[in-house]
């Protein structure tokens, strides 16, 4: 066997739903971490009938993904991370999941807890974010990216309150339940400016302050969770990745584009591409 070389790119194992359109899940993921120079690996946690248009349909995979996630295992040693999305498990099959990573360890964790898709069919509520994290936040050091309604949710808020609902009072739960770090995105928040947050149990600290941009784009969660575990992986500590990766969202924002010109708009790859006439 071939020893692993010391410029081997980091592995971004990407565990979340099947988008077929590519705009959100784990095409989406794979695009992003692969365009920092990771190289993703993936495995589905829930397929669906989904377009720019929409998402109709959600189920679980139909094959066992704890045995897709125990074959990857050679591979997931030394510098590697994983990314939780879309999770269409049954508990029982969840909670084999998790134990699963726990033997598995992996150094660097994000989980993007997500109640839907931003457009189309529900998946899950408070209740069943609050199961899940009871399984998978006390196995190891996990930042978790919630947006404010699937803060409010976990916590149990009414709707009404997703847009002035006091930081803490939204990441409080998720610290409790084992979180090591919550990132409460700021897009959901009222006003023309957008304020993400870093909150630990030590603290509050406030991220970058922007402007709101116009227009809205598919897949802004999976980009930025998937894009902070590549940065991770590359070497930025957790916060600053966590900046970055807004930025570099902010920058691609103007350059997304519309698939066959049906639906909203979705962020373009970011690999550098050869001249014309050199392909």
């Amino acid at each position: 066997m071939d020893p692993v070389s010391a410029t081997a790119p980091p592995i971004a194992l990407c565990l979340g739903g099947m988008d077929p359109s590519g705009g959100a899940g784990l095409i989406r993921d794979a695009l992003s971490v692969a365009g920092l120079g990771c190289h993703p690996m993936a495995v589905s946690l829930a397929e669906t009938l989904q377009n720019g248009l929409g998402c109709s349909r959600i189920e679980p995979p139909s094959m066992d993904p704890v045995l897709r996630l125990e074959a990857l295992a050679p591979h997931l040693i030394g510098h590697w991370g994983v990314k939780l999305g879309l999770c269409a498990l049954d508990p029982a099959t969840f909670n084999r999941l998790c134990a699963a990573l726990t033997h598995l360890a992996p150094p660097v964790r994000i989980w993007d807890p997500i109640l839907a898709p931003s457009a189309g069919v529900g998946l899950h509520d408070g209740e069943a974010l609050r199961r899940m994290a009871k399984a998978l936040l006390p196995s190891g050091d996990w930042v978790v990216s919630p947006n404010r309604g699937e803060a409010a949710a976990f916590a149990g808020l009414p709707p009404e309150a997703i847009r002035e609902a006091d930081p803490h009072r939204l990441a409080q739960p998720w610290l409790e339940a084992g979180a090591a770090a919550v990132w409460l995105k700021g897009g959901h928040a009222e006003g023309d400016r957008v304020q993400d947050l870093w909150i630990t149990p030590a603290g509050i600290e406030t991220l970058a302050s922007v402007p709101r941009l116009p227009g809205t784009r598919r897949g802004t969660g999976c980009l930025l969770a998937s894009t902070w575990l590549a940065l991770r992986l590359r070497g930025l500590d957790p916060r600053t990745a966590a900046v970055e990766a807004a930025r570099r969202l902010r920058e691609r924002w103007d350059h997304a584009w519309v698939p066959g010109g049906a639906g909203r708009a979705v962020f373009a790859p970011e690999f550098p591409l050869p001249a014309p006439e050199s392909l």
